[in-house]
């Protein structure tokens, strides 16, 4: 029987894959394409699904497609800037400025459009855009409005649909189900399309890479590098596999020792741990005619990002260097999956990606091994939930196959480092003032001169942090998600907020402080990272860490505590805090974190969603 397969063209959103994710969870296969392939190479497909992205239709720079693929009589679903592509295509007009939206949105449908078949009038999706369709195209109708902006449009006698939205990510609440409107009721399809055939294509295609070479394989202990091993040690003859665990001495407490007791679990015969610490805290790197180094001395999350990159692959020579291994013959496996490389702008996923951040296993070294030949990422074609699924088909320990991520760098990127060389500007505090008046109800604010990482409208952002207070304990969370969503959508220099939970109203100013990594500090966040974890790790929060800020009112330390509700680590949300987890637990909490670590001012609560942060702070 023919698998029932879809195309999507990337447009270079940040969520192409996560579109991939969803079809294929409803057994559906699909492959991904420029956005300009020629109409010719698609004609064999049931259905084309346009992704979104961070370019405007209307400028010089707009993405080129073959207008034949509008010819080919398949049903088309355009998302976000493919939406405005099929407007524009078929004679409407999109402007930038008209109204932007970046965060949860509730918008009006029209449930009698196939595309919302079964669902409310009411609908609350996750926008994203900065360009608006101010002139609906000839021959369509509008399926959906916010405010006055088309939220969907569609053309039900040539099967072409189009959302402003996200129906792919998980803050679309009923986003699955349109989804699937599209694909069974529009499309017609019925779902053929099975994990453990992928399974076992990713185990034969090992075999055939790497026959009987022999093959290193770079395990952290979360379940990306243990599915990884796992299948490489049921491709491949066990001898020849190699495993290095690399403490970077910024793992999480007593982490190296746990994650190399599980993997002699995996049946791995050659395992090793490289003890580094000195020699990532100490080293200097030569980046084409820059120095950047030590890593005790910088504050720049990339350049963080950067230097652990390039000292990791050092030392992961040197350990195969012990192994006698031929390190220029030798096969790598890595666990990379689909969002790392989508957010490392990597050009063999997506030529149009804008880069979100440097990952630690996809520095420009590791891409010239791919060139070779010689990296195998057996999991390249997974999202961490289906990676956590094949950990559990392959029979791995739940322990591993629900561990939490942890990014590469370690809690070097959970320590916000600082050189006080950020200013807030009177203008700016100005603006944010008055934005407060007007929206704060109770709740007061200050911004912070310490940058976080966020993603807005598909393009990386860089802004400064925004500290609310005003309630302690007797929050309501209503009020504060609604800042969580708002401050970073109308203050343009704001991508977080976090809220102060264990004091009320400041009488004083938060200040900030210098910081840098250092062992004292590290240790620091381990603590309080290993009680926050403890007590906050549980269904259905889906993530949840502490972050090292070097700010306060009275004292130089301050930590926030980051939760994440997701299933695609695409998009997600904090956990409600007298929902998702209760008051008492969060007060229990604060009470230890008290308690054990005196040298912690302010405890904070990341009330942000992903977007318009990112999960981590850097």
């Amino acid at each position: 029987m023919k698998v029932e397969t879809i195309a999507i063209l990337d447009c270079g959103g940040q969520y192409t894959k996560v579109i991939d994710r969803k079809v294929r969870e409803m057994s559906v296969k699909s492959e991904i394409f420029s956005v300009n392939t020629p109409a010719e190479q698609l004609r064999d497909f049931q259905a084309i699904i346009l992704s979104g992205g961070p370019a405007s239709v209307w400028s010089e720079q707009a993405l080129r497609y073959d207008p034949a693929i509008f010819e080919l009589n398949l049903p088309v679903l355009g998302i976000c800037y493919g939406m405005q592509l099929i407007n524009q295509h078929f004679g409407g007009k999109v402007i930038p400025g008209h109204t932007t939206e970046y965060g949860e949105t509730v918008i009006d449908i029209k449930p009698d459009c196939s595309l919302f078949a079964g669902l409310a009038s009411k609908q609350q999706v996750l926008m994203s855009h900065g360009d608006s369709v101010v002139k609906l195209a000839n021959g369509f109708e509008v399926a959906a409005t916010s405010g006055d902006v088309y939220a969907a449009i569609y053309d039900p006698g040539r099967k072409i649909y189009g959302v402003q939205f996200h129906p792919e990510v998980d803050l679309t609440v009923n986003g699955k189900q349109m989804l699937h409107n599209f694909l069974m009721k529009i499309c017609g399809l019925s779902g053929n399309y099975r994990l453990d055939d992928r399974i076992a294509t990713a185990i034969a295609k090992i075999k055939e890479k790497v026959k009987d070479e022999k093959i290193l394989v770079l395990v952290s202990g979360g379940v990306d590098s243990a599915v990884s091993a796992a299948l490489l040690v049921k491709a491949l003859n066990p001898d020849n596999v190699y495993a290095i665990h690399i403490d970077h001495g910024l793992m999480r407490k007593n982490e190296s020792d746990l994650v190399c007791e599980n993997l002699k679990e995996l049946g791995l015969k050659n395992l090793i741990r490289e003890n580094a610490e000195s020699t990532f805290f100490n080293s200097v790197i030569q980046v084409g005619d820059k120095e950047i180094g030590p890593l005790t001395k910088l504050v720049d999350p990339e350049l963080k990002r950067n230097l652990i990159g390039e000292v990791f692959i050092k030392v992961v020579r040197e350990a195969a260097e012990s192994l006698h291994l031929d390190f220029d013959k030798t096969f790598w496996a890595q666990g990379t999956l689909r969002p790392d490389l989508i957010e490392s702008g990597n050009p063999d996923v997506s030529s149009h990606a804008h880069k979100i951040k440097t990952h630690h296993n996809d520095v420009d070294i590791v891409r010239r091994a791919r060139e070779k030949g010689l990296v195998v990422e057996t999991n390249w074609d997974w999202h961490k939930d289906e990676v956590r699924q094949v950990a559990r088909a392959l029979g791995i320990s739940e322990s591993i196959a629900s561990r939490q991520p942890f990014p590469g760098p370690g809690l070097a990127v959970r320590l916000m480092c600082n050189d006080g060389s950020n200013v807030i500007t009177p203008e700016q505090t100005g603006k944010f003032e008055q934005l407060m008046q007007k929206i704060g109800a109770g709740y007061n604010g200050q911004v912070v001169p310490l940058h976080t990482v966020g993603v807005q409208g598909d393009c990386r952002s860089f802004r400064y942090l925004a500290i609310a207070s005003g309630q302690g304990m007797d929050l309501d969370w209503d009020k504060l998600y609604y800042l969580g969503k708002t401050l970073p959508n109308q203050v343009d220099f704001i991508n977080r907020v976090a809220y102060v939970l264990n004091k009320k109203q400041l009488t004083a100013p938060i200040h900030t402080y210098p910081m840098y990594i250092n062992r004292e500090n590290v240790e620091l966040l381990q603590e309080v990272d290993d009680l926050v974890v403890t007590r906050l790790n549980q269904k259905p929060i889906s993530q949840v860490f502490a972050v090292l800020l070097p700010l306060g009112v009275t004292k130089k330390y301050s930590v926030a505590i980051r939760t994440i509700i997701t299933n695609d680590f695409m998009t997600g949300r904090p956990a409600f805090i007298g929902g998702d987890i209760t008051k008492e637990l969060v007060t229990g909490l604060i009470a230890e974190i008290e308690s054990s670590l005196p040298e912690i001012d302010l405890i904070l609560y990341d009330v942000t969603s992903k977007p318009p942060a990112t999960v981590e702070w850097q």
